[in-house]
Parts: C-alpha cells; sequence; structure tokens
C-alpha cells in the first residue's frame, strides 16, 4: 500500500492495510509522499503480488499508470496495480483500460476490497 507524491492523507489506506491484514494478507505500507520508483523497487524487493495506491489528489490519471509502466520495466509486469481515492467512474475507466486491475472509490466496503484481493491474488504465484 502506498501513498504516491504530495498528497498528505492517509486514513483510507491504513483503514485498507488494516482490513487485508485482518483477512490474513501480510502488507507493507510504505508511508506518505513517496516516488513512484521507490514505490516500484519496495514492490520488486518484497515480491509483492499487488501494489495500492491511495490517492486523493487528483493525480490518479498521471501517477498509477506511470506505475504499471515502472512494474513492467522491473520485469514485475504480474504485481496487480490497484487504485483507490477520489477517482470519477470515467478517469476509473479509463485506468482499468490502461492496466489498473481495480478502481476502488470512496464508499467502497472494505469487505469488498479484501473480497477482490482473495479472488486476485495467487499466494501461489511464481515469478
Amino acid at each position: 500500500m502506498a501513498k504516491p507524491g504530495l498528497d498528505g492523507h492517509d486514513r483510507g489506506a491504513k483503514v485498507i492495510s488494516r482490513a487485508l491484514r485482518d483477512a490474513g494478507m501480510e502488507v507493507i505500507y510504505t508511508g506518505l509522499h513517496q516516488t513512484l520508483q521507490q514505490i516500484v523497487a519496495i514492490a520488486v524487493e518484497e515480491d509483492a503480488d499487488a501494489v495500492g495506491l491511495s490517492i486523493l489528489s487528483g493525480a490518479h490519471l498521471t501517477l498509477v499508470p506511470r506505475v504499471v509502466e515502472l512494474l513492467a520495466e522491473a520485469g514485475a509486469s504480474d504485481v496487480l496495480v490497484l487504485a483507490g481515492g477520489t477517482i470519477s467512474e470515467e478517469d476509473g475507466d479509463e485506468l482499468l483500460r490502461r492496466g489498473v486491475s481495480a478502481v476502488f472509490t470512496p464508499g467502497t466496503s472494505t469487505r469488498e476490497i479484501v473480497e477482490f484481493f482473495v479472488a486476485h491474488v495467487d499466494p501461489q504465484r511464481k515469478r
């Protein structure tokens, strides 16, 4: 779970991280103000199954697809990229077209997010 850029509000990211941990998943929260390169480096180093990006700043159409690209460049195109935050339906559809696996907007239940991870993250994935 990561907060890219200058966005300083991380309550949602912490709530989702906690819900995933409570469901038995290992979660690494990178903290605030991470560069995209830092986020990808951590994902690769930790052999992450997914990267969750929480963005409230409105920069999701720029930042999220770039993470998809950087993961591919790092040989980790199998890592799911998920976005959450204040994202319009139209922008969410664009993110999905650009390689994002799921978009979660305000009001999405933690249960729905956990169910997505359970259904889409293969615990036996090998690189």
